[in-house]
């Protein structure tokens, strides 16, 4: 057997020990928390930074063209972002509406999925600036469309004879129905 006669009289320091390594780590993890967080706020504030300065610059680039232009022939505009504005010709369900153009066909513009959630709306006749891309019509879109019930079959029927429409993330009233003046900063503005 052993003899443990030569420790007696010594300190145990095994309790005390572990609960001071028990402490250190602790703290340790607490000051890890601590960066973690910090470290989160500063990426959080840089992406917010980094979006602001996108879309200020989006905007700054945001060409605008005649819709006319666009009617006449739309090949070249698809895929860009751009600005136009007209006068609402008739609407196309839920989904969006026509904007009359110098040539009298008009041209198609449907809410983005942002706008629509929001409940975005124009009434005929009103004056109003959009902005979005130009997109060419594939018949899975009117699929769709028809299938979220935005459109009613007489409206797939007249949408059918798009060949490209305006994908609409933002549009202005600038002139309502009654003639006064009218603005929305961010989205459209119905009535």
């Amino acid at each position: 057997m052993s003899d443990n006669a030569s420790r007696r009289g010594a300190v145990d320091l095994g309790m005390p020990l572990m609960i001071l390594a028990f402490a250190v780590i602790g703290g340790f993890m607490f000051w890890l928390n601590g960066q973690a967080s910090a470290e989160k706020q500063a990426q959080a504030e840089a992406a917010a930074a980094l979006a602001a300065a996108e879309e200020e610059r989006s905007a700054a680039t945001v060409e605008t063209v005649a819709i006319g232009d666009i009617e006449v022939d739309p090949t070249p505009f698809v895929g860009t972002k751009l600005r136009s504005e007209g006068a609402v010709a008739s609407m196309l369900g839920t989904q969006g509406f026509w904007l009359a153009t110098p040539s009298g066909n008009p041209f198609l513009v449907s809410w983005s999925e942002e706008l629509l959630a929001e409940g975005a709306s124009v009434a005929m006749g009103d004056t109003i600036a959009v902005e979005g891309v130009v997109t060419e019509m594939q018949p899975l879109t009117l699929v769709e469309w028809s299938t979220a019930q935005t459109i009613s079959e007489t409206d797939r029927i007249v949408a059918e004879f798009a060949t490209h429409y305006i994908a609409a993330d933002r549009v202005d009233i600038m002139r309502g129905e009654g003639g006064g003046d009218e603005g929305s900063e961010g989205g459209a503005e119905g009535n």
